[in-house]
């Protein structure tokens, strides 16, 4: 089964909120998914923690993935699973060139910003460095994470203008700033679990994960060899509660 790794060496580009969202949408496709918490910060674990019965059935979270550990855990839950999913440190780390040697695509998540687009460009250099010296080619994407739906800054169009000189593939879907997305770890809940009396534009958050998670199991399915990916290829997927 594939391993998909959300990797930008800079914090707080929005990575494991991406993670989040694209997990549990897979989830709810109907697909079992298993996250690998290699993040020293743990938001995910901490996050499944406080989900207790709320948790979808078909999410695992696996907390305190070291490097020690990744290829054990890789391998433990591929065979169990149908997409293994990497949450990688958001810092400069040896831990992120050996997850890439796993990995079957990668999602760089990063805001409009030069520091989060030089963090994005350290995870495509290594990757290029592997095709170009190793002969290991692994696709990727970049997501822009907490856009403003509204404005496009100089400093977006920037990043955009250099992924665009790197021949990188940009999501169409970005990940706008809305306040359930940051919700979601503060309450322990998930996008179906809030009370949309409490959250604003709650419906628009859900309907922007489902666009994202569509598109992220469109990418999977082009590239990675997937069973169950095949019987929740179409549109009209069979969502679970």
């Amino acid at each position: 089964m594939p391993v998909l790794t959300f990797a930008n060496t800079k914090g707080g580009a929005g990575k494991t909120t991406a993670v989040l969202l694209i997990a549990t949408e897979l989830a709810r496709m109907g697909m079992r998914i298993a996250v690998l918490d290699a993040d020293p910060q743990h938001w995910i674990s901490r996050w499944h923690q406080q989900l207790g019965g709320n948790c979808p059935e078909r999410l695992q979270v696996v907390p305190y993935v070291s490097a020690a550990s990744l290829e054990r855990e890789i391998k433990r839950w591929q065979p169990a699973v149908d997409v293994v999913i990497l949450d990688l440190p958001g810092h400069r780390s040896p831990l992120i060139a050996q997850a890439m040697g796993h990995s079957d695509y990668v999602l760089i998540p990063a805001q409009g910003s030069a520091m989060d687009a030089q963090g994005a460009a350290t995870v495509i250099d290594l990757l290029t460095y592997l095709e170009h010296r190793a002969g290991i080619r692994i696709p990727h994407s970049v997501v822009l994470t907490r856009i403003n739906p509204i404005i496009t800054t100089r400093a977006l169009q920037g990043v955009k203008q250099l992924l665009a000189e790197k021949r990188v593939h940009l999501m169409a879907t970005p990940i706008v700033e809305r306040a359930a997305f940051r919700d979601v770890f503060s309450c322990g809940e998930t996008l179906y679990t809030m009370d949309p009396r409490h959250v604003s534009n709650l419906e628009r958050a859900q309907e922007n994960a489902q666009m994202l998670g569509r598109e992220v199991l469109e990418r999977l399915m082009h590239y990675c060899t997937i069973g169950k990916l095949n019987s929740v290829a179409s549109p009209a997927v069979r969502l679970v509660a």
